[in-house]
């Protein structure tokens, strides 16, 4: 008796039904799928918390990102993945809330000196007309 050859993906099951009518009592056949699913590695933010340490690092908050990032990135290199998207997801909401105060501050600079400039303005205006 020689033995069938079956593909990798079809094993055979001895004296199983497997509910198609006229088999009773023959070999089924159970077909297995395989999915692999290739997931992407936590992003790090490595170069975002640079440019938030080097420019925005109000509230050391530049500082606590680069931190984070460099130990998502050790943690991506070791292999947890789960402690890499950790401390990449701190990174990143470390590094919005720097960038956030920092837009904000450069705001109210560029405010603070076009108020400047309207009152020297007007005091260089009421020295030279004398109102």
């Amino acid at each position: 008796m020689n033995p069938a050859v079956y593909p990798p993906e079809a094993v055979p099951l001895q004296g199983g039904y497997d509910g198609r009518p006229g088999q009773p009592g023959g070999q089924s056949v159970v077909q297995y799928t395989t999915v692999n699913v290739t997931t992407e590695p936590p992003n790090d933010h490595i170069i975002w918390s640079l440019c938030s340490f080097v420019y925005s690092n109000y509230c050391c908050l530049g500082l606590a990102a680069l931190i984070n990032s460099i130990k998502a990135r050790d943690r991506k290199v070791v292999g947890d993945l789960a402690g890499a998207r950790h401390y990449g997801s701190t990174a990143r909401c470390l590094n919005i809330w720097a960038t956030v105060l920092g837009c904000i501050m450069v705001l109210f600079i560029i405010i603070l000196f076009i108020v400047q400039a309207v009152a020297a303005s007007r005091i260089h205006s009421m020295y030279n007309y004398g109102y």
